[in-house]
This record gives structure tokens, C-alpha cells and sequence, in this order.
């Protein structure tokens, strides 16, 4: 690698890989749809643009070598064309492009919602099928596109796909501060029985996963054509976690609970009268999210270790310990 785009690099997952990509003296050019001051200071190229044109694209990727297109609409409430525009039509462009401008690897990041269906997930590896059934677009949309990206590799351009799961820690602006807003307004309750396990992902380990990818598409491409869940290797009990979380930062412990098939009638409810009355923002309760906070979701490592050496270089231990130091460095 010497070259590399990443789109979506002004987000979360996409700044964390232009700051390994910078520490290795690696020229990178970043695309999005805003200005990305913090990005600038690091060293890259900002490239103001959309995914979804193609002419943008094409001429941004000309003298570049790799890809990691990072870039993705996610969430669990929203417009179906405005999912399928950005996650399936921008990856089409994004494909393309690299086709164009000679790019030989891509590296996709993907997201383990690609295969959840109802109930449990527990252990599963690569092998599991896609989903066919969807409680929300943005999982719909990525398989459609992870599809994509997988059946594009070939002999010009070799691509891989990797499926972070609940991707936290400091510079988050999405699952943590929601998180820490509904335990401070005390709207969060268990869902279920409390006993479900779920994989989670520190954000250095996840961008390190995909500088590993990109390396091994650049050596002996083993990762050509495959798919790969990256998370810590080691499940938590969400809620547990969650109370352990809550009481570093001295937020009340959630303590109420609720049925989970009350919570997944309340989702359906919400999602009938939210579609109804044609409200954009995300409804207290859905289905997916009913299942999400209820249902053990969690993977093998096996396939990422073996092929490309991922390895949890940060624990999750002490994951919390710089999350609650970014978060305490924040408020003062």
C-alpha cells in the first residue's frame, strides 16, 4: 500500500483507519460529504464529494493503489431509497471506479447484521447464511452490498469484507453517547431474560483488522472473495457490561426490565404508527432493536486469526478504562 482512499474516513471506524494508515507514512486521501478539519491535521487529503457520483469518484481514485470504503448509511430507522442509494448504489460506483482507475484491492466493512435472522446467534462462524429476512434496511442493504463487494473479486481486484460488531470507544459518536443519554435519563430497562451474550469491538482493534486485511490482499490474498466477524474473541453479557460501564462513569445501574415479547410488540407498534404518521427519527422501540438487546449475537475469530493474524491488541478492560478517560477529558 502505498496510495489509499478511504471513504467515510471522516467517520468513527474510517478516522481510526486514516490515523493507523498516517502513523505508517502511508499516503491517504479521504472522501466524504463534509470538510474533516481533524482528519487535515493528521496528514491525509480530504476529497469532498459523494459516493453515489460516479464521475467524483472516478477521478479522485486515479494514482491510488487500495480501498477501504468504509462509508455506509447506518441505524435502524429511516427511508428504504435513502439505505439502498448510499449502500448499495455507492459501492456499485465505488466498485466501479476502482475498476476504471485500476485500483487493485478493497477492503469493505461490513457488519455482522448480514446474517441475523430471529433468535440467537451463538459462536457462529462465516459459514452461517446470509439473512433473508429484515427487521431494518440498513441490513437489508448490506448484504445486498456485501454480495457485491465479494462477487467483484477477481484477478484485477482483490476484495475482502470484515463484520465488526458494536464498534465503541473513544471519538464514538453514535453508540456510546446514545447509550450513555438513555442510562442518564433513565429510559434504558433489560430486555429479556438478561443472560444474552454479545461480541464487542474496540475501534483500534477493528481499524488494525483492517490494515491486516488490506496487507494480506497485498500478499498472499488469502482474504481474496472472503468475509470476516471481528470483535474482541470474547463475548460479554450485554447488560452486565452495560451496568459495569454505567458505573465507571456513576450513572445508575439499569435494574427495570421487560418481557421480550413485550419489547417486540411495542417495536411493531412503533414501527405501523411511525411509518404512519411519516416520522424520520428513530421510534423508542423496533423489532431489531428488541432482538438486538434481548438475543446472544457472537462469533468466531477463528477465520480472521487464521488467515491474517487478527489478534485483540487492546482488551476490553482496558477499552473502558480510555473510553472513561476520553469521556472525563471531554466534560472538563
Amino acid at each position: 500500500m502505498q496510495r489509499v482512499i478511504v471513504t467515510g474516513g471522516g467517520g468513527f471506524v474510517g478516522k481510526a483507519v486514516v490515523r493507523l494508515l498516517i502513523a505508517r507514512g502511508i499516503s491517504t486521501t479521504v472522501i466524504g460529504r463534509n470538510d474533516y478539519p481533524e482528519v487535515r491535521e493528521m496528514g491525509a487529503r480530504v476529497a469532498r464529494g459523494d459516493i453515489r457520483d460516479p464521475q467524483f469518484l472516478t477521478t479522485v481514485f486515479r494514482e491510488h493503489d487500495t480501498v477501504f470504503h468504509v462509508a455506509a448509511k447506518a441505524g435502524i430507522w429511516g427511508d428504504y431509497q435513502d439505505y439502498f442509494s448510499i449502500n448499495v448504489q455507492g459501492t456499485e460506483n465505488v466498485l466501479a471506479a476502482c475498476r476504471t482507475s485500476g485500483i487493485s484491492r478493497l477492503v469493505y466493512t461490513s457488519t455482522p447484521s448480514v446474517v441475523f435472522r430471529s433468535g440467537d446467534l451463538a459462536g457462529v462462524d462465516e459459514g452461517a447464511p446470509y439473512a433473508d429476512i429484515f427487521l431494518c434496511h440498513y441490513a437489508e442493504t448490506k448484504v445486498l452490498a456485501e454480495k457485491m463487494v465479494l462477487g467483484a473479486n477477481c484477478r484485477h481486484l482483490l476484495t475482502t469484507a470484515l463484520r465488526p460488531h458494536l464498534v465503541w470507544g473513544p471519538g464514538d459518536t453514535n453508540l456510546i453517547p446514545r447509550l450513555l443519554a438513555r442510562g442518564r435519563s433513565r429510559q434504558l430497562k433489560i430486555v429479556g431474560t438478561g443472560e444474552n451474550l454479545v461480541d464487542i469491538s474496540y475501534i483500534d482493534n477493528v481499524a488494525s483488522a483492517h490494515l491486516l486485511a488490506a496487507e494480506n490482499l497485498e500478499n498472499s490474498a488469502s482474504a481474496a472473495g472472503q468475509a470476516y466477524f471481528i470483535s474482541q474473541g470474547e463475548p460479554v453479557n450485554l447488560w452486565n457490561w452495560i451496568n459495569w460501564l454505567f458505573t465507571r462513569l456513576e450513572i445508575p445501574q439499569v435494574t427495570r426490565q421487560v418481557s421480550f415479547g413485550k419489547a417486540y410488540a411495542a417495536g411493531f407498534v412503533f414501527e405501523k404508527l411511525y411509518s404512519l404518521l411519516g416520522r424520520s427519527e428513530e421510534p423508542p422501540m423496533t423489532r431489531f432493536l428488541a432482538e438486538q438487546l434481548a438475543k446472544s449475537h457472537w462469533f468466531s475469530m477463528e477465520k480472521a486469526r487464521r488467515d491474517f493474524g487478527y489478534n485483540v491488541e487492546v482488551s476490553t478492560a482496558e477499552g473502558v478504562d480510555r473510553l472513561v478517560a476520553w469521556l472525563s477529558r471531554k466534560q472538563n
